[in-house]
């Protein structure tokens, strides 16, 4: 099995993809840019653009997942929604299957989140709608992440000092849930 994870720090932190690989027996290869949107995936005029779309018409890719950067399904859902649609559409194309990996709000009470004036509640509503809603439109497969780290009692030790990327047990955490979901789905194809 082949994954091509799409993202940026969220899904390369603490090395994430390797934790995948572990989980699932795959070969994780991940294109990712510290603040990378799925935007800059599609255009083959940056350099990401162009590795991504060279990995997509010539490789084979059992799952595609699909990181948008922290905050744009809830403060550029326009263009979230149009990378998402041209991705899957793409990824279908090529005979995979799209996963959205859907993230989390900033740590509650995080200087971060205080920097922008958003409500912890919110975005995380707002993220967890958002993807929701991708998924459901793009017949793509969703690892609920966010909602996971919204549902924890404590969710303190999931997130770096920054408020913003995932602690080593966030990222665990955001590996389990993708890999169960992967795992799910291979399950009904059997």
């Amino acid at each position: 099995m082949r994954i091509l994870m799409l993202g940026n720090s969220l899904t390369f932190a603490n090395d994430m993809p390797r934790m995948l690989a572990q989980l699932t027996g795959a070969q994780v290869v991940h294109h990712t840019r510290g603040g990378a949107r799925l935007s800059e995936q599609l255009n083959p005029k940056t350099r990401l653009g162009t590795q991504t779309q060279t990995a997509l018409s010539r490789e084979h890719w059992d799952y595609v997942i699909l990181q948008e950067m922290s905050h744009g399904p809830f403060s550029s859902p326009e263009r979230f929604f149009a990378s998402v649609r041209q991705l899957c559409a793409q990824i279908r194309a090529a005979g995979a299957v799209p996963v959205l990996y859907a993230t989390w709000a900033y740590q509650k009470d995080s200087i971060k989140l205080a920097d922008k004036d958003w409500n912890y509640d919110e975005m995380a509503h707002s993220l967890a709608e958002a993807y929701r809603t991708a998924a459901r439109e793009n017949r793509a497969l969703l690892a609920e992440v966010g909602l996971r780290f919204y549902q924890l009692a404590d969710p303190q030790n999931l997130y770096a000092a920054d408020g913003v990327h995932p602690s080593e047990a966030g990222s665990r955490l955001a590996a389990e849930t993708i890999a169960s979901v992967i795992q799910a789905h291979k399950e009904t194809q059997i």
